[in-house]
């Protein structure tokens, strides 16, 4: 029997899997019908993560339950630590995945020490779990945010990222901190401009991917947080009885009816530093440092229930109230900024509006 000989050329390897696609077909103008062009894009958002987004707001939506039905009240006196660790839980996991990171990881080291803050139940790492929980979910409200062309599309990431935050705010006080509460706000905001600014830095290509522009808007935003804090303490300790009755009568006067007073390092910095920050992004990636300063906002949001003279429905309108003076001032911040570096006239915003394509990964996806 003779041997069959062996062919020595390489044998054609497999081809890999093709990724799931799905298929755009764009009409021309060929007679009889047929499409021009066929496009094939691949599946941006695979089916498993969308069954994980699925998962985690079923998750929030449960911890979220918990801490209502704690506040009604209704059921046992447990849920309302059960749905802060729950919603803390979720937000630690998508903070991590929304900043490159690892949210198996922080997910359940979020877990594990919440739920060793409920066994123990000590004073202090109630206010230290309160603490962690603020800062999360400011730093999320941030980082949950889009490229916005238009200024009704900023108005929602704002929205976004307030509603982000108020649901944190419930979790804040599930864990019912015993706090002073200008202290409680004073760090939280701190720590919320820390992280917000240390993931920036990496979004933002480091100091040197700021230019000449970035460090104008940066410079502003420091300044005004600057002014906004020193003010308020220093009339707080040398003001003149004279001028803070005046102040405090003007916010009597808003919550005799009005039903309460905007939060004010809200209205004048964080919600127009994020509406900003976000529309610039879609042209620059400048506009990350400007978002960093929506933590104001985010953090003023997230740590509006501790203070226990204020009632829910007050906090509430005081949030809402302090959205919409911020994006009004923020909208005439866009204007101005339009009107000084744009292109002129209504034909002009349009083509801008156009150009404006700065490409970013969706809300759901990693940024890093």
């Amino acid at each position: 029997m003779r041997e069959r000989p062996v062919d020595p050329s390489p044998q054609p390897t497999p081809a890999p899997p093709a990724e799931p696609v799905h298929e755009e077909i764009v009409p021309g103008a060929i007679a009889g019908g047929t499409p021009e062009l066929t496009i094939t894009v691949p599946d941006a958002e695979p089916v498993q993560s969308r069954l994980l987004m699925a998962l985690w707001m079923l998750v929030v939506a449960g911890g979220l339950a918990a801490l209502i039905c704690a506040l009604v009240p209704i059921g046992p006196g447990w849920l309302d630590g059960v749905g802060a660790v729950t919603i803390v839980t979720a937000y630690a996991w998508a903070l991590a995945a929304r900043t490159g990171g690892r949210p198996v990881v922080f997910g359940a080291l979020a877990l594990v020490l919440g739920v060793g803050v409920l066994a123990l139940d000590q004073d202090y790492l109630r206010t230290g779990a309160a603490v962690m929980t603020c800062v999360v979910s400011a730093v999320l409200g941030v980082m949950a945010t889009t490229p916005a062309v238009q200024f009704m599309r900023a108005a929602r990431e704002c929205a976004v990222a307030v509603l982000v935050a108020g649901i944190g705010a419930m979790a804040t006080i599930g864990f019912d901190p015993v706090v002073s509460v200008v202290r409680f706000e004073y760090v939280t905001l701190g720590l919320a401009l820390v992280g917000a600014f240390g993931v920036v830095y990496r979004l933002g290509a480091g100091l040197h991917g700021l230019g000449r522009r970035g460090l104008a808007v940066v410079a502003i935003g420091g300044a005004m947080l600057a002014v906004t804090l020193l003010y308020a303490e220093l009339l707080r300790r040398y003001g003149s009885q004279e001028m803070v009755d005046q102040l405090l009568d003007g916010v009597r006067w808003s919550r005799d009816h009005l039903g309460a007073f905007p939060r004010p390092i809200e209205t004048v910095l964080g919600v127009p530093a994020l509406a900003w920050g976000c529309h610039m992004r879609a042209r620059r990636r400048q506009g990350w440092w400007l978002c960093a300063f929506g933590a104001a906002a985010t953090a003023s949001v997230a740590n509006a229930l501790v203070n226990p003279a204020i009632s829910l429905l007050e906090c509430g309108l005081s949030v809402a109230y302090g959205l919409a003076v911020g994006l009004v001032i923020g909208y005439a911040v866009i204007r101005a900024d339009l009107a000084l570096t744009g292109s002129r006239g209504q034909g002009g915003r349009r083509l801008e509006e156009a150009g404006a394509v700065r490409p970013e990964p969706p809300r759901t996806a990693a940024l890093l």
